[in-house]
């Protein structure tokens, strides 16, 4: 089945978008652009024109370019600001939509958003490419097997001085709302517990050019005892850490490292006897279905499975608003200096 699709937000991000599309394997012939929407007419035009694109409808204006084609999907590439507005008009006109991150800049919003996809009788999806990387694949195997033991704590670590200029240098809680819900759900994700409370430090360190909430240091409570800590700053010079951050799984059995690109180190207690236990390396797996380790290509093909087969994608919005729930868990947390209860 090829769909058909009209893209809405043509500035930078859409880049990626769309050279998945037409780079991609996984999406070869599976989806038409058939239409381009920007609140820049120039900026949607010179999209078109770069993936050669000059069957696909040209417009400013939402409602118009999706009654004239009226595709099957709706990929949604605004800025956060505009994504409520933007989700709705595409489930109106009976679009399944595909957002990018976050879903929304509330929970209530989430929360509104995800009942409109339900009552519509459509699907709703968050663009959560980062889950779709090797890495976090193959620890999400490699917990489920056991290996450690029983998971009891997971700590990341993520430092960049990130200079994108735009609407992110102005955004407030810039660093929880904008990047960490990419950690945070992968936090969730690869262990597959439930978050449960939190509390968060929010800084704008000096020297930021940001305007606020640059950095956070966060304490997560989470199913099962398990205990998950996020420190990260976007205004953090001299020492960059990988954009999926470096991680510390603990388990009762022993220990994974992960530096967040290629790096694997996993040992295991080898005896019972001693002040410090010897320790045996372990082998840390192949993801079990390498179509899922291929970033936005991978959540764009899931996404298209989905819809197909008739199921819920992996980052449908009814779950995706728990990594939400953490995002502004945290901010709540922050702004009040208190620990905060997740809840939907």
């Amino acid at each position: 089945m090829t769909f058909r699709a009209v893209l809405v937000g043509c500035g930078a991000m859409s880049k990626g978008w769309l050279s998945a599309l037409a780079g991609s394997d996984l999406l070869k012939g599976r989806v038409e652009v058939v239409g381009l929407v920007d609140i820049d007419r120039k900026t949607a035009e010179a999209r078109a024109a770069e993936f050669d694109l000059s069957e696909a409808v040209i417009g400013t204006d939402l409602q118009a370019v999706l009654a004239e084609t009226r595709p099957d999907i709706l990929f949604d590439v605004v800025i956060p600001a505009a994504r409520h507005s933007v989700v709705e008009t595409g489930l109106a006109h009976g679009c399944h939509v595909l957002s990018e991150k976050p879903m929304a800049t509330t929970l209530d919003a989430g929360r509104a958003l995800v009942a409109e996809a339900e009552k519509a009788g459509r699907v709703h999806a968050v663009v959560q490419n980062r889950r779709f990387i090797a890495g976090v694949r193959r620890i999400r195997r490699f917990l489920e097997s056991g290996a450690i033991g029983e998971l009891t704590g997971l700590h990341c670590d993520f430092f960049i001085g990130a200079h994108f200029g735009g609407f992110r240098e102005e955004m407030e809680n810039v660093l929880l709302l904008d990047m960490a819900i990419h950690t945070l759900d992968a936090a969730r994700f690869m262990p597959g517990k439930t978050p449960l409370a939190v509390y968060c430090h929010e800084t704008n360190p000096r020297g930021s050019w940001y305007a606020h909430g640059a950095a956070a240091n966060a304490i997560f409570e989470f199913s099962d005892d398990v205990v998950f800590t996020y420190r990260g700053s976007w205004a953090a010079e001299g020492a960059n850490t990988s954009w999926e951050s470096a991680w510390r799984f603990i388990g009762t059995k022993g220990t994974l490292l992960w530096d967040g690109a290629d790096a694997f180190e996993a040992r295991v207690v080898a005896n019972d006897t001693g002040f410090l236990r010897e320790l045996a390396p372990m082998e840390v797996p192949d993801p079990t279905d390498l179509r899922q380790t291929h970033g936005h290509a991978s959540v764009i093909a899931e996404f298209l499975d989905a819809i197909s087969v008739g199921r819920t994608p992996e980052t449908a919005s009814n779950d995706n608003i728990k990594s939400l729930a953490m995002v502004f868990g945290a901010i709540e947390s922050a702004r009040t200096k208190k620990r905060v209860e997740i809840t939907l």
